[in-house]
């Protein structure tokens, strides 16, 4: 079957149940193909090279049978289909055709572990898991991507919090809805493409979770005037002079997209609720990219931007024209659709393109002028260690602490220093002193911070036993420095390392 060819119709989920069963019992667990496959051909299968996994799987088990089936979309006899599936069932609910004594696929089934340990399977189109057998290649208008990078970069993000209402907009085949459904009571997903939300419904169902209410319609307008807890979105943010492809042009000029379902997400939540997205925006000539995204930002919400990625805008048309597979094609009419590209990028006078995260939260403070909002956009280019919805909570979490603490107040709280973080001294071999002194995160963000040698000494005595104008006290007399000047110059350091998460305060008032 070509990759590009949709199905004629799709798997319903009527014996989802026990096809599940089954996979689980083959071991067709993302844990059970790393044991079959081994590392490399593991990792070449992620890389969308097939013959190592081929080679791996020449046997004829049930894992064997299945993983040529469903990741490698191969044709197999009917009697291994027979010992590895329900067969009947899987013929009657469509998971499989039989042609001529051959059993093949309709759809993709991959594997994927869930963040704790649960075995779940993402269903989407056969050849469009990403990275999988088929890679990304030359794809129809409405197909239904599987997990990629962008999709687990979201999760990994995502605030998992319980909650009551959640929202997955754009869901495609439907792995934001299943992390969601998780810790949400009701999970709603949207997608413009209605083939979309019937992959999202295989998914959930293969995977053991609950139903989602499904509606079909653009940004939020299926949702009229409902708001949620959680709002998540990988959103077809590719800034590109057409809309194409459904999974990932999003048929608005430039990055409007991505700002409309920014700006319109602050209505949409509930006091306290977070809105998460992935999102692709546009540097202009003449104009500051954090300030365009700032912008963005809806009333009544604090905001936590940040660029992980920019691209100039020949890297990004290229990226984008090898996804759709225009580089296989005639080499004019590649050269047709490069201009094209950048043509519209000089049209916007855009010199570049930028990738990244953007958390809204909703609070009514904020909303009611009770505070200013907290808006910070900032590029961090660098590794983190997923998942990190923890951390983008916490981020939160400090900065209403630091609107509410004036310098007097900070000085009289108490501080721990957070759990794995290292000092690092930087100077020349064999001299005395250290030229200067770096605290280094090992979690999370893993940011790194440059300190003076009080900043370095009181960081390292923070054990929330005393107030941070007691330590700032003995070290002045160990120092022989003015304890009132230490005091007054210490606290825009303190509130930095507050901000960036090296110190983490444990309740206000002086330790005795």
């Amino acid at each position: 079957m070509s990759t590009t060819s949709l199905p004629p119709r799709l798997p319903v989920p009527a014996h989802a149940a026990r096809l599940r069963e089954t996979l689980l019992a083959a071991d067709f667990t993302a844990d059970g193909l790393l044991d079959l496959l081994g590392a490399p051909a593991y990792a070449a299968l992620a890389r969308s090279e097939t013959v190592p996994a081929l080679r791996a799987t020449r046997g004829d088990s049930p894992l064997e049978t299945l993983v040529r089936l469903f990741l490698l979309q191969q044709g197999v006899g009917h009697e291994s289909a027979a010992a590895a599936l329900p067969l009947d069932e899987a013929l009657t609910d469509g998971w499989v055709v039989r042609e001529d004594g051959t059993v093949s696929a309709t759809v993709d089934i991959r594997p994927y572990g869930g963040p704790d340990g649960e075995d779940w399977f993402i269903v989407s189109d056969l050849g469009c898991a990403v990275g999988g057998a088929g890679g990304i290649g030359k794809k129809d208008e409405g197909v239904v991507l599987g997990v990629g990078g962008a999709s687990t970069t979201l999760a990994g993000i995502t605030v998992r919090t319980p909650v009551s209402s959640a929202l997955d907009l754009g869901t495609g085949s439907g792995i934001q809805a299943l992390h969601a459904a998780q810790h949400a009571t009701l999970v709603t997903a949207t997608d413009l493409n209605p083939r979309a939300l019937d992959f999202t419904r295989l998914t959930l169902a293969l995977s053991g979770a609950r139903e989602a209410e499904l509606l079909t319609g653009s940004l939020f307008e299926p949702v009229d005037g409902d708001t949620y807890d959680l709002i998540v979105s990988n959103p077809p943010f590719v800034i590109s002079p057409g809309a194409r492809l459904t999974y990932r042009d999003g048929g608005m000029g430039g990055d409007d997209l991505c700002r409309t379902l920014v700006q319109q997400a602050g209505d949409r939540l509930n006091d306290g609720g977070y809105a998460q997205f992935l999102a692709n925006w546009q540097h202009v000539e003449g104009e500051e990219w954090q300030d365009r995204l700032r912008s963005w930002v809806p009333a009544g919400c604090d905001a936590w931007i940040v660029q992980r990625e920019v691209q100039d805008i020949t890297q990004y048309a290229e990226l984008w024209l090898r996804d759709s597979g225009d580089h296989r094609g005639d080499p004019d009419a590649y050269g047709e659709a490069y201009g094209r590209w950048l043509d519209e990028f000089e049209a916007r006078k855009t010199r570049a393109v930028g990738f990244g995260w953007i958390t809204i939260r909703r609070n009514e403070a904020v909303a009611s002028g009770a505070v200013e909002p907290s808006i910070v956009v900032e590029e961090w280019p660098h590794p983190v260690e997923q998942p990190l919805g923890a951390t983008v909570l916490a981020h939160f979490e400090r900065q209403d602490y630091l609107r509410t603490h004036d310098d007097a107040a900070l000085l009289a709280d108490r501080f721990t220093l957070a759990t794995e973080v290292v000092q690092e001294q930087v100077g020349l071999p064999g001299a005395e002193d250290p030229e200067h002194v770096v605290l280094r995160q090992n979690r999370g963000m893993r940011r790194a911070t440059r300190v003076d040698h009080v900043g370095a000494g009181f960081a390292g005595v923070c054990d929330g036993t005393l107030s941070a104008g007691r330590i700032l006290d003995a070290i002045g007399q160990l120092m022989g420095e003015d304890p009132v000047i230490l005091r007054d110059r210490t606290p825009q350091a303190i509130r930095l390392l507050v901000e960036e998460g090296f110190l983490l305060p444990v309740g206000d008032g002086d330790g005795a």
